[in-house]
């Protein structure tokens, strides 16, 4: 098998360069194998239990329950043209004493169902574990950053004043709702169990027919000792609906990423110069350009989200295509789309961590921006305090706004901004208001609102629901 892949043939960049190492063995064949003959040893001993084989069968199925030999089972695979009774065959071949009892009353997806139950829920704690620090690092960055005020934007032009800690609290606040969505789907999945061709049962109670037992007790025994639950009714699938709701839960991670990402993009842009991602000091940000410092890790999250984001969608097909009691075609693209869907989401959070452990916020360019844009956000107290103090709303709101284009002009020149000048030595306003207090109220530094408070609740917040989850 070493011979026939190497990088002299197509590899998915998943195989090597996206994605943990840890997630490519939960999702390996070898790793597959093993969660089968996993299902199989249970069946086994629960069969035991109930009479229907011997100990010693059963003995001899764990002894060689992890002598995984991929070689021989894809050479019987190639003759019989099923991978199924392939492992069979092969773990049959090394279990003289058991061999013969191994799937015994079984349908194949009774096998592989439940281990697809086991391998989703083991990639969903990996994928909560690196969440879980990435939430925690944001609460950290939020309570750093909660009272540094900085420009908002909206529409990409310059609005009022917020903070660096609010704007972090948004991103922390959607990555909060996506804990809670996994962990949701991860106390929900369920196996198939054990229920044969079409889902009644009907091998298990013909097995059972003249024993104590019956098939809902062998099914009950069954999950028990895989640790799982599983559907009432299922057909020759558990129901494919599952699939859909766990990669829209991983849709919805990467969905919370990309926005990140897509942020710190526009932040990191030269015209704002904000926020910048960490850049190696031997990092070459482009072949041709030497001088270059490319967002590249920010795209990489936005163009790996982008790819998630169009797995749900299959998975919808597979589930209201799945005809009857059951279609083969969700087989092949389920091969693909459930590993897919696991090593993006764990590049995801991985360049994730790094992006904000490793967060530059320059505050010169923070401080520059808001003195260039933030009085424009600031003339809203003006004109409050002047119609406060006896003025004309209407006739005000003119007057600023006529001085604003003004400067506009000024600030597209090149020119400092000369609003607070302006409006200082505007008659219709020194008639309601002193100069001087027109120049503090024009200072945006403080016109946050309650952003600092905002901030920190959502990163108490954070803090409770990672304690809350052991």
């Amino acid at each position: 098998m070493s011979d026939q892949f190497g990088h002299e043939t197509f590899l998915s960049p998943f195989t090597w360069r996206y994605g943990s190492q840890a997630m490519r063995r939960l999702w390996s064949e070898h790793h597959r194998r093993r969660l089968w003959r996993q299902v199989w040893v249970a069946l086994a001993e629960v069969q035991a239990e109930a009479g229907l084989v011997s100990p010693e069968q059963v003995v001899d199925l764990r002894a060689h329950q992890e002598d995984i030999d991929l070689e021989r089972a894809l050479a019987i695979e190639a003759e019989i043209g099923h991978d199924v009774m392939a492992e069979i065959r092969t773990f049959a071949e090394q279990c003289p004493v058991g061999g013969g009892i191994i799937h015994l009353g079984a349908t194949s997806t009774d096998i592989t169902d439940n281990a697809d139950v086991l391998r989703s829920r083991e990639s969903l704690d990996l994928l909560l574990g690196r969440l879980r620090e990435l939430l925690a690092l944001f609460a950290q960055r939020i309570e750093e950053l909660s009272d540094v005020p900085t420009m908002a934007w909206t529409h990409l032009q310059p609005a009022e004043v917020t903070t660096v800690g609010y704007r972090l609290a948004f991103y922390a606040q959607d990555l909060l709702a996506d804990w809670e969505a996994l962990h949701k789907v991860r106390a929900g999945l369920r196996g198939k169990g054990f229920k044969g061709a079409v889902g009644n049962a009907a091998s298990y109670t013909q097995l059972l027919s003249d024993n104590p037992w019956d098939a809902s007790q062998l099914e009950k025994e069954i999950l028990r000792r895989l640790g799982i639950d599983a559907f009432t009714v299922t057909t020759q699938v558990y129901p494919r609906k599952q699939d859909w709701r766990l990669l829209t839960a991983l849709a919805g991670l990467a969905q919370s990423l990309y926005k990140f990402a897509f942020d710190l993009r526009l932040l990191q842009s030269p015209s704002l110069g904000e926020w910048s991602e960490p850049f190696g000091k031997k990092q070459v940000g482009s072949s041709a350009m030497p001088f270059k410092r490319n967002p590249v890790q920010a795209e990489k999250v936005d163009s790996l989200a982008r790819l998630l984001a169009a797995l749900p969608g299959i998975a919808w097909q597979n589930a209201a295509h799945s005809l009857l009691e059951r279609t083969l075609d969700d087989s092949a693209n389920r091969r693909v789309i459930l590993p897919q869907a696991f090593l993006a989401a764990d590049e995801l959070l991985l360049v994730s961590l790094r992006l904000v452990r490793g967060l530059n916020v320059d505050k010169e360019a923070v401080k520059s921006n808001l003195a260039a844009y933030g009085v424009f956000a600031a003339t809203e107290r003006v004109l409050m305090a002047a119609v406060h103090a006896g003025g004309d709303r209407q006739d005000l709101h003119e007057v600023i706004r006529e001085k604003s284009l003004v400067a506009w002009a000024a600030l597209r020149r090149g020119e400092p901004n000369p609003l607070s000048d302006l409006l200082a030595r505007e008659p219709a306003l020194t008639r309601w208001l002193p100069p001087a207090q027109i120049h503090v109220l024009l200072n945006a530094n403080d016109y946050t609102g309650d952003a600092k408070r905002r901030a920190l609740q959502l990163a108490s917040a954070v803090r409770d629901a990672l304690s809350a989850t052991v």
